[in-house]
């Protein structure tokens, strides 16, 4: 019954083959008049036989219509006419005979059909893996039949060969090799060293065949004129410090001679409830704690007329005549082109970064500081406040009495700068990527600040490179290693290309990685990232071993407890930080660092060199260099490789909750002892509520999708990546406030400063601003406009 069945269903299949057969019968003819009588129907397809040229026959197919002409002629073909009486039975016969032909050969078409398909062997589908949250659950993808069989497909490799593959590339030896080939003594940002050493990196690209390309930017840098340098009178002391800040504003100030401790906001209150005038003063800060950019502006808020900052022993323990240099804008990038990029061709208008400082501000050696501590005259500091510092035999008053003159002659200077990219493209998604970038120049050797960041850099393009080429490993998406100039003086060269490129990268990059500073010592462990990249970072953490122990990295830094040890919040210096609070993308930046310590005490100094570095990591820098390589490595390589994109966007729901906090008891407090009236916080505490759906909504999403289909993990990846973003606000200027992000950013947007605002009418209008600016995020990440409540 079974073959009888296909039969039927494959008549239409056989009709041509049988139309064939029929017309090189001879009987043609007879057949013709079979059917004619058989069925006795005027509306049936008539057949015609007429002959060629070469004599050999054709049949046409003619439908009959009702146009009224008679039977035996429609035009001028001869009609099927009946046959005489005495051919009926042979007519007959050859009617049955061709039905039966009919059924014959559907009859062997659907045999043959059928012992094919049960013949072929069944190929299983690989499983699908679905992510939920932290936990993945395997669920087996439909089974089907092939149609024939194919050729062997390459197996897509595993997560765990990728990173045993990984290890096996990054070898402690090619590092000791790199390092010391980038080492360099000198290569300041724009100079002929930078540039050659960018080349070399260019040559690199080329080698892996990754091509290359530079980003060239014509920038202003301000460097100390050699024809006037910087000056300090203290009395009859004359002190003419080799070290600078640069992007202080130029001039002279006097003032009074106070003491601020690190020049916190709490530590210049202190100045306050002493009596001592911060008003017109000059103020002597020593490093550390916050940035000197942050320094200055803290006291510039307090009317000071200038600042030195100098290297104290307690944090910076090296010889007392090091110079100390750095930079004072708050921000970064090129401070006159705010907002736009420093390309040759753009028409610069007459615009500064509103995080220039309007005062002189100086480094001077702690040689020099320890001259200006032991005339300062004032009252103590209490001991409570943590004033004293590490000088010896010096006690470290408040001053107020003394005068002091500063003056700073520092000149910009135009420079070419060239950042360098090369990229190793996805087989997926190429025009999705992760960026890891490093800067390449430094004040003096930068051995720590540049060379190991560059070398980490060019040691992975050359791994992933060799997976690709020589093992089979097919990253999704695209990665691209970027070397950048001018990190110095605040991040420019990274900063302008952000700028440039804004409309196209932010819909592009799901993740910057930092490489600069990875290695500052050994023993800890300590990062500063976006929150969603915390589960990515923990899973790295726990796959990649403590380079001196037996076990994890995750295990090295507490695994009840590793978000409380190792994460830190990302600040203005943070190469990270433009990446995040200006562009609106997920950054991360790591450091292997000594114990008990929070920096590295050779930055910005000439002491910054392979030497000092090697005894911070006890002669182990090579193998520091390959675990941070790890970190960044496997970071970089799951997010490439994954169906679905690492970040976890539920990470954000404390963060958030935390600042809505922060604000909603603000507001109650204001509210209850009447200095503001009519305005609730309950509008912002229901856009957290969207936000916290949205999120949800996303992981659910992410269970009821099978996430091999790839245009469904793309519009999935979509609704993640739109979360940094759109957490940017779009109420504010990037000229006038460069950091617009609602969380990380600094402003009077942000809910950190909402939640501390004194200004009643300021704070109706910023609250209404970060309430849409935080519901429109969670319009985002619904996807569609449909699906949006």
């Amino acid at each position: 019954m079974v073959p009888l069945f296909l039969a039927v269903f494959n008549i239409r299949a056989s009709y041509s083959a049988f139309k064939a057969i029929i017309i090189n019968l001879s009987s043609m003819d007879r057949l013709r008049s079979a059917f004619n009588r058989v069925i006795k129907n005027k509306q049936y397809s008539r057949f015609t036989l007429h002959s060629t040229e070469d004599g050999e026959g054709h049949a046409e197919i003619k439908l009959s219509d009702d146009s009224g002409e008679p039977d035996d002629q429609v035009d001028g073909s001869p009609s099927f006419r009946p046959a005489a009486p005495r051919q009926h039975w042979r007519n007959l016969c050859f009617y049955v005979l061709g039905m039966l032909l009919i059924f014959g050969i559907g009859y062997m078409i659907a045999y043959a059909s059928q012992n094919k398909h049960q013949g072929e062997p069944v190929r299983c589908e690989p499983q699908a893996k679905v992510v939920t949250g932290s936990q993945t659950q395997v669920t087996s993808a439909p089974v089907t039949a092939a149609a024939a069989p194919a050729a062997p497909e390459e197996t897509e490799l595993q997560w765990k060969d990728i990173t045993q593959l990984l290890k096996q590339k990054l070898t402690s030896q090619s590092f000791k090799t790199t390092l010391s080939d980038f080492n360099l003594p000198r290569h300041a940002a724009g100079s002929e060293e930078d540039e050659n050493l960018g080349e070399r990196i260019v040559n690199e690209f080329k080698m892996q065949r990754m091509d290359p390309w530079t980003d060239v930017h014509y920038v202003q840098l301000q460097m100390p004129n050699s024809e006037l340098p910087n000056s300090v009178y203290f009395g009859s002391s004359v002190f003419k410090p080799e070290g600078y800040l640069a992007y202080s504003f130029p001039g002279t100030a006097q003032g009074k001679l106070v003491y601020g401790n690190y020049g916190r906001k709490e530590d210049l209150e202190v100045l306050q409830k002493n009596n001592i005038g911060v008003e017109g003063s000059v103020v002597l800060l020593r490093a550390g704690k916050i940035s000197f950019a942050e320094q200055v502006d803290n006291a510039a808020a307090k009317g000071a007329s200038a600042v030195l900052i100098y290297p104290d022993p307690e944090q910076h323990s090296y010889r007392h005549d090091t110079p100390l240099y750095g930079h004072v804008h708050l921000g970064s990038g090129d401070p006159y082109t705010p907002g736009f990029p420093s390309f040759n061709h753009t028409q610069f208008p007459p615009t500064k970064s509103s995080g220039l400082p309007k005062i002189p501000a100086q480094t001077i050696t702690a040689k020099d500081a320890i001259t200006l501590l032991q005339n300062i005259s004032g009252p103590e500091p209490a001991a409570s406040s943590n004033f004293k510092g590490g000088l010896p035999a010096i006690t470290y008053r408040l001053g107020g009495q003394e005068n002091i003159t500063v003056e700073v002659n520092n000149i910009l200077v135009n420079k070419k700068i060239h950042n360098v990219f090369g990229v190793i493209k996805g087989f997926t998604d190429p025009d999705r990527y992760v960026v890891l970038g490093a800067q390449r120049d430094a004040w003096g050797e930068g051995y720590t600040k540049a060379t190991v960041g560059t070398t980490v850099l060019v040691e992975l393009a050359k791994a992933v490179r060799k997976m690709v080429d020589e093992d089979g490993f097919k990253p999704r998406r695209s990665i691209v290693f970027a070397s950048w100039s001018a990190g110095e003086y605040g991040s420019v060269g990274a900063t302008e290309w952000l700028e440039g490129y804004m409309s196209s990268i932010d819909k592009s990059v799901f993740t910057y990685i930092s490489l600069d500073g990875v290695v500052l010592g050994r023993g800890s462990f300590v990062a500063s990232a976006s929150p969603l990249l915390y589960s990515l970072l923990e899973g790295t953490m726990k796959e990649v071993q403590d380079p001196f122990g037996s076990g994890s990295l995750h295990s090295m830094m507490g695994k009840n407890n590793w978000e409380a040890a190792v994460m830190k919040p990302m600040t203005v210096d943070d190469s990270a930080y433009p990446f995040l609070a200006f562009a609106g993308i997920p950054s991360i930046s790591f450091h292997f660092i000594s114990r008990n310590t929070d920096s590295y005490l050779y930055y910005g100094t000439d002491l910054d060199n392979k030497d000092h570095l090697n005894y911070q990591t006890t002669q182990k820098t090579s193998e520091m260099t390959v675990a941070a390589a790890q970190v960044a490595g496997q970071m970089a390589l799951r997010l490439v490789h994954d169906h679905l994109l690492r970040l976890d966007t539920t990470r954000y729901g404390s963060v958030l909750t935390n600042a809505v906090a922060q604000v909603y008891k603000r507001l109650m407090q204001l509210s209850m002892s009447g200095q503001l009236k009519d305005v609730s916080p309950n509008w912002l505490n229901q856009a957290r509520g969207s936000f916290q759906r949205a999120t949800s909504g996303i992981k659910t999403a992410i269970g009821n999708t099978d996430l091999t289909d790839q245009e469904a993990c793309r519009i999935l990846n979509d609704r993640i990546m739109s979360v940094e973003s759109t957490l940017l606000s779009p109420y504010v200027s990037p000229n006038e406030t460069p950091f617009r992000h609602l969380l990380f950013g600094r402003g009077p947007h942000t809910l950190a400063s909402i939640a501390k605002s004194t200004d009643m009418e300021d704070l109706r209008v910023q609250l209404a601003l970060a309430t849409w600016n935080l519901q429109g995020c969670a319009n985002a990440m619904m996807g569609n406009i449909w699906d949006i409540n």
